[in-house]
């Protein structure tokens, strides 16, 4: 499970400082993906940063699995999944090789990262791959990569940053495909994207994000009841508006 509770977060310019995320609230239960989702400039990246414990909070916590990034960051980590459409891998290492090097920085048994290594690589198609250079991958192959990598110490809360950006239609089903099995499994999932048709067919509860605010929570049928629009876009179209 993922508490964030009064998270808040500010960056020095030179006439004064701008405030990248304020107060903000939510909490994901196993098996549910929450979409925090807003335009560029919303907050989304900075909250996950504080969440991975990468940047440090003005204020507030984030809680994962019973644990706070402040008091106990190494546990905060070794439960946490990340996955970015940023991410690269080593190319000079083998799939596999990159894969054991990941779970081995998780401190994954030897016997027991190999078993998730070829589990994974047959439930994301990349069994083929995994002796292969990593450089030598396609942009499709490198992405299920970066998926499986994810996973391989199996954390109990995911977090996905535009997991879809740059991706075609099969790229883009592949996401869908993993998210899915992320909620089958009973993971946390946290998705950050501005792609909100995409967001209505892969989340179960919402929450919109402008100028680091959380502005609206709750499930699509209820944000279509606060808002009187049946759509994420529209409902964000207003909000920059007002």
């Amino acid at each position: 499970m993922l508490i964030v509770e009064s998270l808040t977060k500010s960056f020095p310019l030179d006439e004064g400082e701008v405030r990248a995320v304020d107060e903000l609230s939510f909490s994901v239960q196993p098996g549910e993906v929450f979409g925090l989702l807003g335009p560029n400039g919303a907050g989304k990246t900075t909250t996950l940063r504080m969440v991975l414990g990468l940047v440090k909070p003005d204020s507030g916590y984030a809680e994962v699995d019973g644990y706070r990034t402040a008091d106990n960051p190494i546990a905060v980590k070794s439960r946490l999944g990340f996955v970015s459409a940023s991410d690269g891998v080593y190319p000079w290492l083998s799939v596999r090789e990159m894969l054991l090097y990941f779970a081995d920085l998780y401190d994954v048994p030897p016997i027991k990262a190999a078993a998730r290594c070829e589990h994974l690589a047959e439930l994301m198609g990349i069994t083929s791959l995994l002796d292969r250079r990593a450089g030598t991958l396609s942009t499709g192959q490198r992405q299920r990569v970066t998926l499986v990598r994810g996973l391989i110490h199996d954390p109990p809360v995911m977090l996905l940053d535009e997991p879809t950006r740059g991706l075609d239609v099969v790229g883009v089903q592949t996401i869908f495909e993993y998210i899915e099995h992320l909620r089958e499994v009973g993971k946390s999932v946290v998705v950050c994207t501005h792609r909100l048709d995409e967001a209505e067919r892969l989340c179960d509860r919402f929450g919109l994000l402008h100028a680091g605010r959380m502005q609206q929570t709750g499930t699509l049928e209820q944000l279509r009841q606060q808002s009187g629009h049946n759509h994420l876009v529209e409902m964000f179209v207003e909000l920059l508006r007002s």
